[in-house]
């Protein structure tokens, strides 16, 4: 009989898990798990990466997450974030079984930023009850509001609280089980098993994945050290007190619960039950509006056609000007523009152009065009380059090409000082909710992981700082990974041999190397859609209050979002 992870934190539960997404799945295919699933704290970052590779593998994903519940509601901002006592927060989680599943989930973790945000981004049992269609409840880790109350002795508590999900997730409420070799879930798991069959309740046997192999544990204590800013050696820092939260196969999940052999088997079952397919690669064009009395493509062309008209008003005075270099600009537009339609891209020109033309009315300096779209005639007419691309044969088939289909990338350039003012244009003209700036990561490198684990493991700061120095420098712009700058800088190995601390903190760095460690705002990536995004994606709110898609800029595209460089 196989088994199912549905509690797994992947890197995308920031310096907290360490689970890379390819070795995560290669090692659920090596173990014969027919699904698995993505479950970070707070948030659904890697949802397409984690979904495209599973399905690739041949792994049924299950996209789900961690979620925080306040103890009251979202709006409350009583307590501190560790002091559960005082109104911390609550674990539970969500996994989407269907499409709707899916989008429940994506407004639950958007509003956790967008209103329950205190410490961490939190959800309500308010926002449970209107949004819980789709999704299978798992009651949680140690830190899940029925194991709190276990840990405090209110086992009436406990029940009700059971009682209560039971009553919210009709038929999809599950009693999550762990064996992690921690006292207090050994008491907890007790009274879980106990509550479960009284109240006709489904257990599920999970582990809290945090990281891959046991052998990973020491360095997952290093990663949270780096989250906290605490050293190795500091006794109240921040720490699990266990090395079993790695992927364990079906034969050791088996192994540590005979007593109760429904709860692994209920994981097929979950699993069974999740059946989510996202679409990738239909496109969600936002919606121009022409003037009326014109379709959108009758609009695209006039607009076209007049702007060339323009730019050849200018071009006619010129010496050597002559009808059939004219005939030839009107020849190429007209090619230009019956791709453009089959392809289906008048709306993405028009909406280019429109903030263009906003940017240069007010003033706002914007460059001459770039890259690929600089090979554009269409582009040109538009205003959107200021390069003329005949005289210098470019081509047209570089940019957009029918038997290649993908979205046209247009890169602008606006002034940085002044480029917000053009993103807040496109909010207000095509709705707050339809645009969103988009997130990227910062990933720990190999130097800065040297520099990192150091601190914790109480380096001087002169001694890291003297290894980053004999550290390859970048080549062709992409940084050195750890294990090739080992192989190509002797120094660097000579230093790994020094002693046995040196050769810790090489050890760490090698498996640290390549998390993601932050989130940020991309310079000038800009979403527009043509609904609402939260019916598409889940949405991120960093400290300043901007809001941003959860998912990457690769990812956005796949799902069918049209981004704006």
């Amino acid at each position: 009989m196989s088994f199912v992870h549905l509690h797994v934190h992947t890197q995308y539960s920031l310096l907290d898990g360490a689970n890379k997404i390819d070795p995560l799945i290669a090692k659920a295919k090596s173990a014969s798990m027919p699904a698995i699933a993505m479950t970070d704290h707070g948030n659904m970052f890697g949802a397409v990466e984690f979904f495209q590779k599973a399905s690739k593998a041949g792994i049924k994903p299950i996209v789900g997450c961690e979620v925080y519940v306040a103890p009251k509601s979202r709006f409350d901002r009583g307590g501190r974030i560790d002091d559960f006592e005082a109104g911390g927060n609550y674990h539970l989680i969500l996994l989407a079984m269907n499409r709707l599943g899916y989008q429940n989930l994506c407004r639950l973790v958007t509003l956790s930023y967008k209103e329950g945000f205190y410490y961490k981004p939190r959800i309500d049992k308010q926002l449970l009850e209107e949004l819980n269609g789709g999704l299978i409840a798992l009651s949680g880790c140690l830190a899940s509001e029925v194991n709190r109350n276990i840990a405090r002795g209110d086992l009436g508590g406990a029940r009700t609280v059971m009682e209560d999900y039971r009553r919210l997730f009709d038929g999809r409420y599950y009693v999550e089980i762990q064996d992690n070799h921690i006292d207090e879930q050994n008491v907890a798991n007790v009274e879980l098993v106990r509550l479960a069959r009284e109240l006709s309740l489904p257990l599920v046997a999970t582990n809290d994945c945090h990281y891959l192999e046991k052998e990973d544990a020491k360095a997952h204590e290093v990663l949270l050290c780096i989250q906290t800013g605490k050293t190795l050696s500091d006794e109240k820092r921040f720490k699990f007190g266990t090395d079993q939260l790695f992927v364990k196969d079906g034969d050791e999940m088996r192994a540590a619960f005979p007593e109760v052999p429904e709860a692994i088997a209920n994981t097929l079952d979950v699993a069974a039950r999740c059946d989510l397919d996202l679409e990738f690669g239909r496109y969600q064009f936002p919606v121009y509006a022409p003037p009326r009395g014109r379709t959108l493509q009758e609009h695209f062309v006039a607009e076209t056609r007049a702007g060339l008209e323009q730019r050849l008003a200018g071009m006619r005075a010129t010496e050597g000007w002559s009808e059939e270099k004219e005939r030839s600009y009107h020849e190429r537009l007209e090619r230009e523009l019956a791709v453009i339609e089959e392809m289906k891209f008048p709306g993405y020109f028009l909406v280019v152009a429109d903030f263009t033309r906003f940017a240069r009315s007010r003033g706002i300096p914007v460059g001459p065009g770039r890259g690929s779209a600089a090979g554009s005639l269409v582009a040109y007419a538009l205003g959107i380059t200021d390069l003329d691309p005949l005289p210098y044969n470019l081509l047209f088939e570089r940019f957009l090409n029918p038997e290649r289909v993908s979205m046209p990338d247009i890169d602008m350039d606006f002034c940085y000082e002044r480029r917000d003012e053009v993103i807040q244009y496109v909010r207000e003209k095509y709705g707050e909710e339809c645009v969103a700036q988009i997130i990227t990561f910062g990933t720990l490198k190999g130097k800065a992981a040297i520099k990192d684990v150091g601190r914790v493991l109480e380096f001087p700061y002169q001694d890291t700082d003297r290894i980053a120095k004999v550290y390859p420098a970048a080549q062709q712009g992409k940084d050195v990974p750890l294990e090739i700058a080992l192989e190509k800088e002797p120094r660097l190995q000579e230093i790994r041999r020094k002693g046995e601390q040196e050769e810790q903190l090489f050890s760490f760095a090698l498996r640290l190397e390549g998390l993601l460690r932050h989130c940020s705002k991309h310079a000038a990536g800009v979403v527009i859609a043509e609904r609402p995004l939260i019916e598409s994606l889940p949405l991120f709110v960093d400290k300043d209050g901007a809001v941003m898609t959860q998912f990457s800029y690769g990812d956005v595209e796949k799902i069918g979002l049209i981004k704006f460089d």
